[in-house]
């Protein structure tokens, strides 16, 4: 099923989707934001996302262990409330940075985490929302999400099998079946060794939808062997400079490393190409074919002292060699003559 997000097309053909992931990597700077932007652009994305929540929509600010970051992340020590806080993007921003995208001839979409992000998206008309990894059991949002009827993007990063379905079941019963799904691994950065990237065709048989990647590791790895399991989308993140810090900063691609990632899905897009056994006719004379070795005169057999399978491939297929052991020549043939039938007698 191909699925439209604006004027590309997402489906059986290529090329595949690539999504610079804004995510916190604006560190509350407008300025900063119009730049990254640009240089998304520069890169070779195809559409630029970021993620609307508030600290709100996320957690509750409430001194607790429970409320902690986890202790081995790469956030150790910090309250959520906080850190959403630091990394949440202005919602007055949407509007502005979807101009700047559209007038660079970008798609942009994002990450709802509530309804009320959804709904300020929806008045943006958006072409596609994302549900992160860690929403996707918030059920009731996906429907709310689904409803809207536009493509809908789900990371698979925390969710068991049956948490997949019940996220795709949700989509349908909306009325929805513009469905992809990312494999993620979500760990920050993540190990290379953990992407299981064997499940991106498991997924696709599994639920007939389209499928593709979202990745935190360090490196085009990932991405370009996702190609050649039928990832029809990409999804990085991405920032001007890692030294610029922040919460994302640490698994996302600088400008440089994203537009080589981007050149390396595009040639491995033409590696992968179609199912195809034809053989041009330049290498059809490179393969072997039946040949005379020595000079026959007319009436006399054919035998392996005689003829052999040489190349190039002018003469009669190999595998015609023992029909023509001990037949008779119909003429003088000369050695070097590629045999065909007018020259082989009954």
């Amino acid at each position: 099923m191909d699925i439209p997000i604006n004027e590309n097309v997402i489906g059986n053909n290529f090329p595949v989707y690539i999504i610079a992931e804004l995510s916190a990597n604006h560190n509350q700077d407008f300025e900063l934001v119009v730049k990254t932007i640009r240089a998304m652009k520069e890169a070779g994305a195809n559409a630029v996302k970021t993620q609307t929540y508030t600290p709100d929509s996320m957690t509750l600010n409430i001194d607790s262990e429970m409320f902690m970051t986890h202790k081995e992340s790469i956030w150790a020590g910090q309250k959520l409330y906080d850190l959403y806080k630091k990394a949440a993007m202005p919602y007055e921003w949407h509007e502005k940075i979807k101009r700047i995208a559209i007038d660079l001839d970008l798609d942009f979409f994002s990450t709802p985490f509530d309804f009320e992000g959804v709904d300020l998206l929806n008045d943006l008309d958006v072409p596609a929302y994302k549900i992160a990894s860690f929403e996707i059991t918030d059920i009731p949002l996906i429907e709310y999400v689904a409803k809207k009827g536009k493509p809908i993007i789900i990371s698979t990063g925390v969710a068991t099998l049956s948490d997949i379905e019940l996220a795709v079941d949700a989509c349908r019963k909306a009325g929805n079946s513009q469905i992809i799904l990312l494999k993620c691994t979500s760990e920050y950065p993540a190990p290379i060794e953990l992407a299981n990237l064997a499940t991106i065709p498991h997924l696709k048989q599994t639920f007939n939808v389209e499928v593709g990647v979202s990745d935190h590791t360090m490196g085009a790895t990932v991405p370009i062997v996702a190609v050649t399991l039928g990832a029809k989308m990409i999804e990085k993140h991405f920032i001007l400079s890692r030294d610029l810090g922040g919460p994302d900063s640490a698994f996302s691609m600088e400008p440089e490393e994203f537009a080589a990632m981007v050149k390396s899905v595009r040639e491995a897009e033409v590696a992968v190409g179609k199912i195809n056994y034809e053989v041009s006719a330049k290498n059809k004379l490179r393969r072997r074919s039946l040949f005379v070795t020595k000079d026959i005169e007319a009436g006399e057999l054919f035998s392996d002292l005689n003829i052999a399978s040489l190349r190039p491939g002018y003469g009669l297929h190999p595998s015609y060699y023992k029909k023509i052991i001990g037949r008779r020549a119909e003429e003088n043939i000369e050695a070097g003559t590629p045999l065909n039938w007018d020259i082989i007698g009954k």
